[in-house]
C-alpha cells in the first residue's frame, strides 16, 4: 500500500481544487495548475482535503501511481501557494549572461552567442553570474534549469561553465600532479 498516495491531502486556505473529466485543476494566489490523472487512480475533493484512491491495493504498479499523483498533486500545492526557484552560477573567464527582452543571452566562450528562450509560465532573472529560474510549476522550473546548463556544463579542470549554486563541482588535478 502506498504510504504517500493514502494519506489525505490538506488545501491551504486561499487554495481550491477541482476534479473534472480526468483532470485535476489546483487554483491558488500565485495561479492555475493542471494535471491529467491516470484512470486507475481516483481523485475526489472533500472540503478542504483531496483524496486518492485505487482499485486493487495488492497491485505494485497500481500503488506507484497512487503515491506518484499524490505527489504530483502536492508538488502542484506548494506551487501555487509559494512557487519554486532554481539558482544557476556562471563560472569561466569571458563567460556573461544578460537578460534581452524576455531571453537569456549567454556567451559560454562559443565563437557565437547562444540566444535562450524562456518559455511562458517561466520567469529569469540575473544578478552578475547568477541566473534564477523561477514559476510555479516543479516540473517546468526543472526542465529549464537542466536545459540550460546543459549549454555548458561544468568541467573538472578549472570548474568553467554553468552550474548549479548548492552544487559541488569535484575538481581534478591536471597534467602538472602527475609528475
Amino acid at each position: 500500500m502506498s504510504r504517500i498516495g493514502k494519506k489525505p491531502i490538506n488545501l491551504p486556505a486561499g487554495v481550491t481544487a477541482t476534479v473534472k473529466d480526468g483532470v485535476i485543476v489546483i487554483k491558488g494566489p500565485k495561479g492555475e495548475l493542471k494535471q491529467a490523472i491516470h484512470p486507475i487512480v481516483t481523485a475526489k475533493v472533500e472540503g478542504d482535503q483531496i483524496v486518492l484512491d485505487i482499485a486493487n491495493k495488492e497491485n505494485q504498479k497500481e500503488n506507484a501511481l497512487w503515491g506518484l499523483f499524490g505527489a504530483l498533486i502536492k508538488n502542484m500545492i506548494e506551487g501555487v501557494v509559494n512557487g519554486y526557484k532554481k539558482q544557476l552560477e556562471l563560472n569561466g573567464v569571458g563567460y556573461k549572461v544578460s537578460m534581452k527582452g524576455k531571453n537569456l543571452l549567454l556567451a559560454l566562450g562559443f565563437s557565437h552567442e547562444v540566444n535562450f528562450e524562456i518559455p511562458a509560465g517561466i520567469e529569469a532573472t540575473v544578478e552578475k553570474n547568477i541566473i534564477t529560474i523561477s514559476g510555479i510549476d516543479k516540473q517546468l522550473v526543472g526542465e529549464i534549469a537542466a536545459k540550460l546548463r546543459e549549454l555548458k556544463k561544468p568541467e573538472p579542470y578549472k570548474g568553467k561553465g554553468l552550474k548549479y549554486v548548492e552544487e559541488v563541482i569535484r575538481r581534478k588535478a591536471g597534467k602538472t600532479a602527475a609528475k
